[in-house]
This record gives structure tokens, C-alpha cells and sequence, in this order.
């Protein structure tokens, strides 16, 4: 038998069953569409790479934004869990330093880990992502090495739950189990990934992503320190009647990268008034005293971003106090609390007058949801997604309500996966 059949023939065990239901959710049928979607990546590995060796089967999930809209690059805190969609690999090592991947849709990659200075010409690709994450990880003293990867994803890009986010956090821990002992911090793998995303792929995100997608389940994080603090929550919104649904209605990132920049640079700009380098260094109390020098100095709208910056950090404790508490109703009005402060002072809900998807997508999510749910901008805005809980007994018509507008498969109803980067046994 070869290292497929033996690995395809452990998908039909039950103790497969219960790992796929741990990761993917309960709901009819679940479990066999991901096995069927495992053999199919199995035999796509066979197929392009025809390898002896074992193979691992290592996924990581996308990631959700609850709370803490673009506060996380200025030490900010946020509320934030993975969800049940994940970008999967299947992995054989090599005896070498070259790292070949196919994925769905795209030509090979080859990477050679010999050289691990960053390059202008992976900038916004994912050799540069791999390429990152290799030289983090062998900048705080872990082995590195070759190794064949088929992947599949089903955190799409542009849908506005972190792909990068998700691959990166997945090459992590690939490297880690093949060279390493298969046991770094999720917090380490955190730091390395967004390093990549950063430095290699030109991409000045903070560390929200990347923490969500590594820590796994519903956490609150807090990044005032180098080292953030992160907490579980143990909340279940299906079993209190609540769906969470994120729509994309379909607006494009091309043409956005210096609107998302702008803003931590202009929150930046406001802390360095103080001689601070981040607004979390920068009591809101001294800001407030302040706003009349800095009109003078300032864009007004950098002034609105910080005043976003304060409220929402508040909003967070809100958020999470509300949950702790069993209490749905305040926690939501935090929630469309976060939206508005999101349109009206942090201002990326749009970027071109012409091209306004978001701001009709929460439209409509407000009239149906209205005193039943809650709504916001979900992750960096502009042209992403919303962020939606949905009583279930309104869910059908809010999705086909959604896909009328935007299309088939604009709205997903998602789960919270209770874990981050993970091997499949």
C-alpha cells in the first residue's frame, strides 16, 4: 500500500470523524464533504509530486474581527476568533532546501531556503510569505528545510477572513513539525508570520491576523506589550439562537493598499505629537486636552481615526464583558456601536464615492437586523466584508437577501473553529 492509500485509508476512521467535526462543525453531512475534500488533495499531492515519504496533512484557519477595528498596529486591544474555513496542505519533506508548492488555481512555486533575504520581486507573492517565515523562524533559532506542499484553501482571498493570514500560520507549522518538535507557541508563530506578511510581502498589517488564525477559538487580545495577552472565551451564539454570517459583496482591493496604510500611519501621526511612537502610549485623556493644537498640525481626519482608536479599545472590555455576562444585547449594541465609529470616525467604509458595496451591504443587513442582531465592517474595510449575527430563524431569508444582491456564495455562515494551526492524525 502505498503512503496515499495508507493516508486516505485513515480518513474513514472514526477517530478522523471526530477530529473533522472538531474543526469543521457538526452539520449535516460536514464530515464526509471534508474527507472527500481531503482524499481529493491527497491524490492532487500524488499526482503533482509522486513522493515515498509520509505525508502530513496541516491546515490553519481564517480569522474573524469582532471588536477592535484597526486598533491592533497602535497596541490596541481586540476580540477576534478562527473560523471553520482553513487553508490545508498536504506536506512530505525533502532532503534539500527547496520548498514546491501547488495550489488550486496556480502555478508551481519554488522556493530555495539557501537565501532568505527579502526580495522586491516576491512582494505581494506568496514565495515571499514562505521566504518570511523561513528566515524569522531561523532568526529566533529554529531549523528550516525543503519540503512539497499541495494546497487547498477555502478561505478565499479577498473574503475578508485573512488568507494571508491563514497560509502564513500554516507554513509555520509545516516547518515546525518537519524540522522542529512540532511544539511552538502560538503567540511565536504569530510574530513570525506577520514578520513575513510585513518584510517580505510589503504588506504593514498588524498582528490581529495573525494572532486569531494561530491562537484558535474565541480569545481577546490585548497588544500593549511585545509579548500581547491573549484570553479565551468560551461562548457558543448557535446554542443562545445566533448565527455569524460574513457578506462579501464583491468590492475589489486593487488600488486600496495606500488607503489601509494611511490609516496607522495617521494614528501614528497623533501619538508622535507626544513623543510617542503608538496612540496606546498616549493617555486619552492628554489627547482630548489636545485636540485643538493638533487641528492645527493634523488632518481632521487623522484626529477622527484617533478618537476611534480610544473608543473602540473601551469597546472591546464592552464586548467582552457582555459575553462573559450571557449578554447578548449590550454586546450587540457594542457591536453596531464599533460599525458606526467605523463609518463615521475610523472612515473605511468606502474609498471611491462611485463604489460603495459595503456601505450597501450593511444597509441591508441594518434593515433586517434591526433590533434582532447586530452588524459592523468586518477586518481592514474599504472593499472587504461585513460581520453579521443573525437569529437563525431569520438566516435563510437574510442569505438569499444577500445573494440577490451580491451573488451566489457572497454570504457564508461560519463557525468557530477551537483551534488554530492543526495536524489531521
Amino acid at each position: 500500500m502505498s503512503v496515499y492509500d495508507e493516508k486516505i485509508a485513515i480518513l474513514s476512521t472514526d477517530e478522523v470523524a471526530k477530529q473533522l467535526a472538531y474543526l469543521y462543525g457538526n452539520q449535516k453531512d460536514m464530515v464526509e464533504a471534508q474527507r472527500a475534500r481531503y482524499e481529493e488533495l491527497i491524490r492532487k499531492h500524488e499526482k503533482y509530486f509522486g513522493t515515498t515519504k509520509p505525508i502530513h496533512l496541516i491546515s490553519a484557519p481564517g480569522r474573524m474581527e469582532i471588536g477592535g477595528n484597526h486598533t491592533d498596529h497602535n497596541h490596541g486591544k481586540v476580540l477576534a476568533a478562527s473560523a471553520s474555513l482553513d487553508t490545508l496542505a498536504a506536506v512530505s519533506v525533502r532532503d534539500d532546501s527547496f520548498v514546491r508548492v501547488r495550489s488550486d488555481g496556480y502555478p508551481l512555486i519554488e522556493v530555495d531556503l539557501r537565501t532568505l533575504t527579502p526580495r522586491q520581486a516576491e512582494q505581494g507573492k506568496t514565495a515571499g510569505l514562505i521566504r518570511g517565515v523561513a528566515e524569522r523562524m531561523t532568526q529566533l533559532g529554529y531549523n528550516v528545510g525543503g519540503f512539497e506542499a499541495t494546497i487547498t484553501s477555502s478561505v478565499v482571498s479577498g473574503s475578508g477572513l485573512s488568507s494571508s493570514a491563514a497560509y502564513e500560520v500554516m507554513t509555520v507549522a509545516i516547518l515546525d513539525k518537519l524540522y522542529n518538535k512540532g511544539d511552538m507557541d502560538f503567540k511565536v508563530n504569530a510574530i513570525v508570520s506577520q514578520y513575513a506578511e510585513n518584510v517580505h510581502f510589503g504588506k504593514p498589517s498588524g498582528l490581529l491576523d495573525q494572532m486569531a488564525s494561530a491562537a484558535g477559538g474565541l480569545v481577546t487580545v490585548d497588544f500593549q506589550n511585545p509579548q500581547p495577552e491573549v484570553r479565551a472565551l468560551g461562548f457558543d451564539f448557535a446554542s443562545r439562537g445566533y448565527a455569524i454570517c460574513v457578506v462579501a459583496p464583491g468590492g475589489s482591493h486593487a488600488n486600496l493598499t495606500d488607503h489601509y496604510a494611511a490609516i496607522p500611519v495617521e494614528m501614528k501621526q497623533v501619538a508622535k505629537e507626544f513623543g510617542k511612537d503608538f496612540l496606546r502610549e498616549v493617555p486619552e485623556s492628554e489627547f482630548r486636552a489636545s485636540i485643538g493644537e493638533l487641528h492645527k498640525k493634523l488632518s481632521d481626519r487623522a484626529i477622527l481615526r484617533a478618537m476611534h482608536f480610544y473608543a473602540e479599545n473601551r469597546r472591546v472590555d464592552t464586548q467582552v464583558a457582555a459575553l462573559e455576562a450571557g449578554d447578548l444585547n449590550a454586546f450587540f449594541e457594542a457591536i453596531i456601536e464599533s460599525g458606526r465609529s467605523s463609518a463615521m470616525y475610523l472612515q473605511n467604509i468606502y474609498a471611491f464615492a462611485d463604489k460603495q458595496p459595503l456601505s450597501v451591504a450593511l444597509a441591508l443587513a441594518e434593515d433586517m437586523l434591526k433590533g434582532k442582531g447586530a452588524w459592523r465592517v468586518h477586518g481592514g474595510g474599504f472593499a472587504g466584508t461585513t460581520l453579521n449575527f443573525v437569529p437563525l430563524d431569520l438566516l435563510g431569508e437574510f442569505r438569499a437577501t444577500m445573494e440577490r444582491a451580491f451573488g451566489p456564495r457572497s454570504c457564508l455562515v461560519l463557525n468557530i473553529r477551537p483551534v488554530g494551526a492543526y495536524e489531521l492524525a
